[in-house]
């Protein structure tokens, strides 16, 4: 195989490998085993270790690492990541609506999206590629976290269509399903390592580790739910998610268009409700305005935009009878009591434990044997107790 032949193959095994990407992490619709595309990615990294000189810093052969990032370059967002105001109560907002009401002069519309409870993310495109990954930070600059975002199989290196702006940013959120979290914490403990203790910090933690090869072990996940760009001029929200869905970006089909406060309550209530059944952590739900001139007449504060605020749904909190207290010894020697409890439901899974942190807490509470307790899991892979009842 000469030069000229194997940059026409390594381009048709990465469009392939790219397709089976989308198809299995995005849709949910694998049309090849994981044996069929181990061996089209086998091919191509032969080719690309033959050919070092056609190896594409996006090529599907990136994703599963190599690279090693001692220090991360803090690197100035474009866009600043503003932090949204944020709320547990309907009256604020009901609040909320009444201003955004008397700031516009006509009807509105708002988009309702699922609150992933993972770690912010900003990836810029230039010509459809994915040149830079970076951080929240504080707002105003970020860590660049690109080489372990690439090992990330729901992002696209190269976009599907030909559609989209020359340089664009879109943002949103990486995070461990259950699933992946699961797995993780079993590898943990058959190593005798101690357990992460929730998906939220572990993702962030992932995010910057020196080696990408040990992140792409992690299979950490994306959904993404915006866009920032002086080239792409759709007014409403809704449409700009619904382009990002078709050039390959991984949206969330639980999005909801909502016409008035009430059908943002609506949806509020139903996810509260059903949020357990969802493979992956969400701590509310975020409501925008649908009009991006509308947001532009909204405006912002100093901190956050006048148009968005995000519903907190409260922790979840259940009671049962606390069985007895044993206590654990950690690697390090620290020993740390837990409660064994009359099993009971809580967010979707069975629950015998809860964390006591420490003999102090136990003192604090009064926590006695048959005591009938409070158990709030929110978020922490192992539940707490928080009072008694």
């Amino acid at each position: 195989m000469n030069k000229s032949e194997a940059k026409k193959v390594i381009k048709e095994l990465s469009e392939k490998l790219e397709e089976h990407n989308y198809l299995y992490y995005v849709e949910s619709d694998p049309k090849i085993s994981d044996f069929e595309y181990d061996k089209l990615m086998e091919e191509l990294i032969a080719i690309e270790s033959k050919f070092p000189d056609l190896l594409s810093d996006n090529s599907p052969s990136q994703r599963v690492g190599g690279s090693v990032t001692k220090k991360f370059k803090t690197v100035k967002h474009v866009y600043p990541m503003l932090s949204l105001g944020n709320t547990y109560s309907q009256e604020e907002l009901s609040d909320f609506d009444q201003r955004v009401q008397k700031g516009l002069d006509e009807n509105y519309a708002y988009v309702c999206e699922l609150k992933f409870d993972g770690v912010a993310i900003g990836l810029r495109y230039k010509n459809g590629e994915l040149v830079q990954a970076v951080t929240r930070g504080d707002g105003v600059k970020g860590d660049d976290v690109t080489n372990n975002v690439k090992t990330i199989k729901s992002i696209p290196l190269v976009l599907r269509a030909k559609n989209f702006p020359g340089e664009f940013e879109v943002r949103g959120e990486i995070f461990f399903s259950h699933k992946a979290f699961a797995i993780i914490n079993k590898e943990r403990e058959e190593n005798g390592e101690p357990l992460f203790a929730n998906p939220r910090n572990s993702a962030s933690g992932s995010l910057k580790m020196q080696e990408s090869k040990e992140v792409a072990k992690r299979n950490l996940d994306c959904y993404l739910y915006s866009i920032y760009s002086e080239g792409f001029k759709t007014d409403l929200h809704s449409e700009r998610l619904k382009a990002m869905g078709d050039w390959g970006f991984k949206i969330s089909e639980h999005t909801k268009k909502c016409k008035s406060i009430d059908e943002v309550f609506k949806y509020i209530e139903k996810w509260d409700k059903q949020r357990s059944k969802l493979p992956y952590d969400i701590d509310g739900v975020v409501i925008k305005v649908d009009s991006l001139k509308h947001q532009e007449q909204l405006g912002y504060t100093s901190k956050s935009p006048r148009w968005a605020i995000a519903y907190k749904f409260k922790a979840e909190s259940v009671s049962t009878k606390l069985i007895s207290v044993s206590y654990q010894v950690g690697r390090t020697g620290a020993i740390t009591p837990v409660a064994n409890l009359e099993a009971v439901q809580l967010a979707g899974t069975t629950v015998k434990r809860a964390s006591l942190h420490n003999a102090d807490q136990i003192e604090m509470l009064d926590l006695h044997e048959d005591d009938h307790v409070y158990v709030e899991k929110g978020g922490e892979i192992i539940p707490k107790i928080t009072g008694v009842n």
